[in-house]
Formats: C-alpha cells, sequence, structure tokens
C-alpha cells in the first residue's frame, strides 16, 4: 500500500516537530481532554492507542489507571514515545493489520489517526478494531468533519510530507463503524466553528 508507505515516511520526517506541537494538545482541548476521561472510565481492561504517535494520548489514559498500549505506523514516533512515556508499552504497527490477539483489548482509541487511510480501506481498519476488541469494548474515533481529501505537503516545522487527509461526514462513518460489528452509543461534535470541525464518535462492540 503506497499510502502506508508514505505515511510512515511522512510522520518519521516530522516527528520531532509534531510531538512540539502536541504537548499541550489535552492542555488546550478540555473536551477532547473530557473525551479521553471518559474512555478511560469506561474501560475495563487493557486498551489500545492505535495511531498514537508521541503517545501524549497514551500517557494520558496510563495517568488515569489504564493498561494502555500505543501503537504507530512511524518508528521514529514510537522512539519518541518510549523515550518520553516509560509507564505505557510501544510498538510499531498499522491499523490495517494490528499486531494484537483476536479479542484481547477493552477499548480502542483511534484518535485522529483514520484519517489518513483512504476510503476503499476503512472497513480493512474497522474489521480489525472489532477483531482484537472483546464483545462490549468501547471504540473511540477521532476526526475531521467534511467532504473531500486534501494532500499535505508540507507539515510541522515547514517539513516535507506526502500524506492524504480524508474529511468525512458522520453520516459516513457511522455506517461503516455498524457494518463493521460495532454499536455507536454517542458522537460529540468539536469546534464546530472551525472551517474543519472535528467529531469524536463513541461505539460498542457487538456480541
Amino acid at each position: 500500500m503506497t499510502w502506508l508507505a508514505d505515511t510512515r515516511t511522512s510522520y518519521d520526517t516530522v516527528a520531532e516537530s509534531y510531538a512540539e506541537f502536541m504537548a499541550d494538545a489535552l492542555g488546550k482541548q478540555p473536551y477532547l481532554r473530557a473525551a479521553l476521561t471518559l474512555f478511560a472510565s469506561e474501560v475495563d481492561g487493557p486498551a489500545a492507542d492505535v495511531g498514537c504517535g508521541p503517545g501524549y494520548f497514551t500517557a494520558y489514559l496510563h495517568s488515569l489507571g489504564v493498561d494502555a498500549c500505543g501503537i504507530d505506523l512511524s518508528p521514529a514516533m514510537i522512539d519518541l514515545a518510549r523515550r518520553e512515556h516509560p509507564g505505557p508499552r510501544f510498538e510499531v504497527g498499522s491499523m490495517t493489520d494490528l499486531p494484537l490477539p483476536d479479542a484481547s483489548m477493552a477499548g480502542v482509541l483511534a484518535s485522529w489517526s483514520l484519517i489518513h487511510v483512504p476510503d476503499d480501506d476503512v472497513p480493512l481498519a474497522l474489521g480489525h478494531f472489532r477483531r482484537v476488541l472483546r464483545p462490549g469494548g468501547l471504540l473511540v474515533i477521532g476526526y475531521h468533519v467534511g467532504v473531500g481529501t486534501r494532500l499535505k505537503t508540507e507539515g510541522y516545522g515547514g517539513h516535507p510530507m506526502r500524506v492524504h487527509v480524508h474529511l468525512r461526514q458522520p453520516w459516513w462513518l457511522a455506517k461503516r463503524v455498524r457494518a463493521a460489528g460495532f454499536t455507536i452509543e454517542a458522537e460529540w461534535a468539536l469546534n464546530p466553528e472551525n472551517e474543519v470541525s472535528q467529531a469524536i464518535l463513541f461505539a460498542r462492540a457487538s456480541a
């Protein structure tokens, strides 16, 4: 998959700059912090932060008592996460082929990582989320709301990148989440006044 290689290389290139950019994300976004806190309170068992980047969200979940592990496509991101957050476990992996056993997780968090997955491969990623979750396990997805795709060629710190950012309508994502074997419980709108708004979807793995 060309997009996987492009995404991996891009985030390896911007890893240090991206980590600086994200350092105070939870401090600046109370509603995002509340969503992660809710996730932590609802998860009874191990959880995977898929597309964890430099590990800030994984570390926050760990601080709340969650047995959290972080998985990311970028080895440079995982190196940063391991260096900065010695508590949680981190490993390199793709959401299209998750390195986790079946029914091993009580929760899966995908915070703005599914946005780089092409439409045709979204069911594959969601299928892996369902595979690794126990029945009743919680899936939380953060994503950009909108229509269309844009190619990001310059990223954090002005470094070159080549990643596609896919914007999606709530109904579009919800349809595919249900088809993957989930029941949707809630959805939050974040920053609805922004040019590109965001949303967080909460869903349970069906029995």
